[in-house]
């Protein structure tokens, strides 16, 4: 489903990841779906875009999921691999919870490119600290 005014609210907080471009597009218990339009400050200097560009939509679409609620989860560890490059204007990760414990939680997002082409995958374990 498309986010309400509050979770939208709620992640403009996440100023590094907004003020670069990420967006929430759908969001669902333990699931979320960013996009990120692509533009010159995303590349880099061989014109192709930079692996933090696929980390930060990642990592913002983890935080989507697992606190859209309010539930005060962050990253404990995180690792990512970059599988191609992204063609087109725009990139999506989807983040889906595999597990959900008390206290730790594992999530993996793919990071796609507007074509549908898999660019990057990463794997997150959260940390639940409220």
């Amino acid at each position: 489903m498309k986010p309400d005014e509050k979770t939208v609210k709620l992640f403009e907080n996440d100023r590094f990841a907004t003020e670069n471009g990420a967006m929430i597009e759908e969001v669902e218990e333990h699931y979320a779906q960013c996009s990120l339009k692509l533009g010159s400050r995303h590349r880099n200097a061989m014109g192709a875009v930079m692996g933090g560009v696929y980390f930060t939509l990642a990592d913002f679409a983890f935080a989507v999921a697992a606190n859209w609620q309010g539930t005060g989860t962050v990253s404990l560890h995180s690792d990512i691999a970059y599988l191609g490059s992204a063609k087109g204007n725009q990139l999506i990760a989807e983040a889906v919870c595999i597990k959900n414990g008390r206290s730790t939680s594992y999530y993996k997002i793919e990071v796609k490119d507007e074509l549908g082409n898999l660019t990057a995958v990463v794997n997150t374990t959260g940390y639940r600290v409220k």
